[in-house]
């Protein structure tokens, strides 16, 4: 059991919820739209229905034959077990499956639709073909079968109550972790630091100094605003902040606001100037005109949006920039997301997010779990209904879950960047109260991605490198999905990332020429930002100063919201 709930620990953290530029959201009426399209093709085409029957009988005769030679992704963790493969019942009936599987993606491929429908009519039949595997019921499941005959059936009960439990507490959807281990500022979030500036938006953190000595440049942390900040300070294992304070850093982070519908009028301009006054406290408390800022996800974003702004303005406080699991040049192709989305479904979405006020994290994150249902639905739906086990008790899952809002006008200003993708083309489109153009934008930079990421995939992550004015920037493709990536301390057994110095060349040119280091990125990372954080001096002996004394202590109040 410990492997299983290893195993779903794993797959939801490669998937945790994030947002990119194209994010709306999957309408639902343009949804039904490809679903009404695929059943008048059944008609207006019936030579693709015809050749999709002949191949499935063909198929289902040689399987009751015993003479198909269909097997299973061995990646496949839904047919691990061994009833797949040695039970004559059992493995028709998976042959069965894979062969439904191809041949109803076949269908969907011969349909004549546009390329927007098509991607959506595969969207929905993955969706449906996920759902009818059948693993997902109690008699398809030789595992689920054989847990309810060796507890006697107490499984099954135990199944129900977790069911009745999601049906009533989680909105229906199966629960992806225990969450009664976690509490923010007691097990999580708990290195010691203080709020030294606040406003409405936004919370600023300085942590207490772990080293006699440290760099006189600060480090600026910015998280995305779909997420509470503490990803950056789970526990000590994995906790980048405590990584920086051991290693002389000064940072700090951003705490924002989970905003409510009273705050929809909250834009990008809103958050940008939020940073412009957090940096310039920083500057006060720690007496440094310089700062280096990171930003991930939505939050490089918001980052580059920044310090696009201070650019345009000869304002040349930003001494380094680390960008992180961040596409700034979005393209439909780049994930399965962005080839059914459409300029109509993102004004629906716009639309629907004002009506509300807010664009409602929980919705976003059911939204990534039908996105990848196998991993993210029936996984669960498998462990805590068919075999009556918990979720896995997953720090990581518990931040995942811990879910915020948007303000309806930094939604619609997302939606209006993924559409007119300003950081692509400079000088052409005004963002956040200026004209934006990151070629201005020439600090030093340090951009991350990673290799197994579909929500924000490595190659668009790549594609920053030619976007800035910057000479000097470092690429680092991390071993895994979207914050594993990031959170890949130096302890980590399996950790590597893979290098290149030449920016200047294509990804996959990049990758070709890449040198593969079986180490964490880290300690790569800490040197490469030492060299750009000034000398060692003493370190603070008190938080804040005259001007922003402490207010209270971290984690705040912002991320109890």
């Amino acid at each position: 059991m410990v492997n299983r709930i290893d195993e779903l620990a794993a797959m939801a953290a490669e998937t945790t919820n994030a947002l990119n530029p194209l994010m709306g959201g999957i309408n639902r009426e343009e949804m039904l739209g490809a679903v009404a399209m695929m059943l008048r093709q059944t008609t207006t085409n019936p030579k693709a229905t015809m050749k999709f029957a002949g191949r499935m009988t063909q198929e289902n005769i040689e399987i009751l034959l015993g003479k198909s030679e269909r097997k299973a992704d061995p990646k496949d963790r839904r047919f691990k077990d061994p009833a797949w493969t040695h039970n004559p019942f059992y493995k028709r009936g998976l042959q069965t499956y894979l062969a439904m599987q191809d041949n109803l993606n076949e269908w969907v491929g011969d349909l004549a639709m546009g390329e927007i429908e098509h991607a959506r009519a595969q969207f929905i039949m993955g969706m449906v073909t996920d759902a009818l595997a059948p693993t997902n019921t109690l008699v398809g499941n030789p595992a689920a079968r054989k847990k309810a005959i060796d507890s006697g059936g107490l499984s099954l009960v135990k199944g129900l109550k977790n069911a009745y439990n999601d049906l009533t507490k989680n909105g229906g959807m199966p629960s992806q972790v225990d969450k009664r281990p976690f509490e923010v500022g007691k097990n999580l979030a708990t290195t010691p630091g203080q709020i030294v500036w606040k406003n409405e938006i936004l919370e600023l953190i300085q942590y207490a100094p772990m080293t006699d000595k440290v760099h006189r440049i600060p480090f600026l942390i910015i998280p995305p605003q779909i997420n509470k900040f503490y990803a950056n300070d789970l526990t000590p294992m994995v906790s980048i902040v405590q990584f920086l304070l051991a290693h002389n850093f000064q940072p700090f982070i951003v705490s924002w606001r989970n905003p409510t519908k009273e705050h929809a009028d909250w834009g990008l301009t809103d958050y940008v100037d939020a940073l412009v006054q957090s940096t310039d406290v920083i500057r006060n408390i720690t007496g440094s005109a310089k700062i280096n800022i990171a930003g991930a996800c939505s939050g490089g974003i918001t980052t580059a949006s920044f310090a696009s702004l201070l650019a345009s303005a000869g304002d040349k406080r930003i001494n380094a920039i680390c960008m992180f699991v961040c596409v700034l040049d979005p393209q439909k192709d780049d994930s399965d997301l962005g080839q059914i989305v459409s300029e109509r479904s993102l004004e629906i979405a716009r639309r629907y997010s004002r009506s509300k006020g807010v664009l409602d994290g929980e919705s976003l994150a059911r939204m990534f779990a039908w996105m990848r249902p196998n991993d993210l639905v029936w996984n669960y739906v498998v462990n805590n209904y068919l075999l009556g086990e918990d979720p896995p008790p997953y720090d990581l899952l518990f931040w995942n879950n811990d879910t915020t809002k948007l303000p309806a006008q930094l939604h619609s200003d997302y939606l209006d960047m993924g559409m007119q993708q300003p950081f692509s083309n400079p000088g052409e489109v005004e963002i956040a109260g200026h004209v934006c153009d990151l070629t201005k934008v020439t600090a030093d930079m340090f951009i991350v991605a990673g290799i197994t990421d579909h929500i924000t995939p490595w190659k668009a992550c790549y594609r920053t490198t030619k976007l800035t004015g910057s000479e000097n920037i470092e690429f680092i493709l991390s071993n895994s999905g979207h914050l594993q990536s990031l959170l890949n301390p130096p302890m980590n057994p399996k950790a590597k990332y893979f290098k290149n110095p030449d920016t200047s060349l294509s990804a996959e040119a990049w990758a070709d020429g890449a040198e593969e280091v079986k180490a964490s990125w880290w300690p790569r990372w800490a040197e490469w930002l030492s060299e750009r954080s000034g000398a060692l001096r003493a370190a603070p002996k008190t938080l804040g100063s005259d001007a922003f004394p402490p207010l209270y202590a971290s984690p705040g109040k912002y991320v109890f919201d």
